[in-house]
């Protein structure tokens, strides 16, 4: 009988601990950003020059990619639900809609990609290219979604301030922010007669989890 005490006290005290253990877990730990360079988006052929008005893009089909694998998806599987995004030159399709199998929408936000750390619940919509107004999720044209373009330097730069939000077809959030539009540059302050443009590099952040939460 004497031990008794000692034994409650023992079982309550790895009661506490597993408690406190299951609340640890269920922590969700903390999302990195993650950066991918020079996503090819149908770039232009050897000899293209921005200037003259060559022809530019090789193969006129958008290159897809996955926010949960973080690669390209195989342009073979552009009828599935493998992908989230399609690129091709600054055209930026969703996986949803009139673009997509799957039902994949997209908003743009004014905001930094460090502050905004909560997908909003509401404002994504799909592709819908029967619409005059909005055709794309991620809207087209300078300074109408994420970039603008320069008429006298031909020259296009991510707009600051504009994040891309992204809801997956699986219900997952994403943010995005478009850093460079050409190949191995952080942001060309002229442009060049060589092929380096319609290469995309963004930074990201993926939740896994389902949830809002993009910190």
């Amino acid at each position: 009988m004497k031990m008794k005490p000692i034994f409650y006290s023992l079982l309550v005290s790895a009661a506490g601990w597993l408690a406190a253990c299951q609340s640890n877990n269920s922590v969700s730990p903390a999302l990195n950003a993650v950066t991918f360079a020079n996503l090819p988006a149908d770039p232009p052929s050897a000899g293209y020059n921005p200037t003259n008005g060559a022809p530019i893009g090789v193969t006129n089909k958008f290159t897809f990619f996955s926010f949960s694998t973080g690669a390209i998806v195989a342009n073979t599987d552009s009828a599935t639900n493998k992908w989230d995004l399609g690129f091709r030159g600054t055209t930026i399709i969703v996986n949803g809609g009139t673009s997509g199998s799957g039902s994949t929408t997209a908003q743009v936000i004014t905001g930094t990609f460090e502050s905004y750390n909560t997908a909003p619940a509401t404002g994504y919509s799909p592709d819908n290219l029967a619409s005059a107004s909005a055709p794309y999720a991620i809207p087209t044209g300078s300074g109408r979604g994420w970039y603008n373009y320069d008429y006298t330097t031909n020259l296009i730069t991510p707009i600051a301030g504009k994040i891309i939000l992204v809801k997956t077809t699986a219900g997952k959030y994403a943010k995005m922010e478009i850093i460079s539009y050409y190949k191995n540059q952080t942001m060309p302050t002229t442009p060049t007669l060589t092929p380096n443009d319609r290469y995309y590099t963004f930074r990201y952040i993926y939740q896994p989890d389902g949830s809002t939460n993009l910190k």
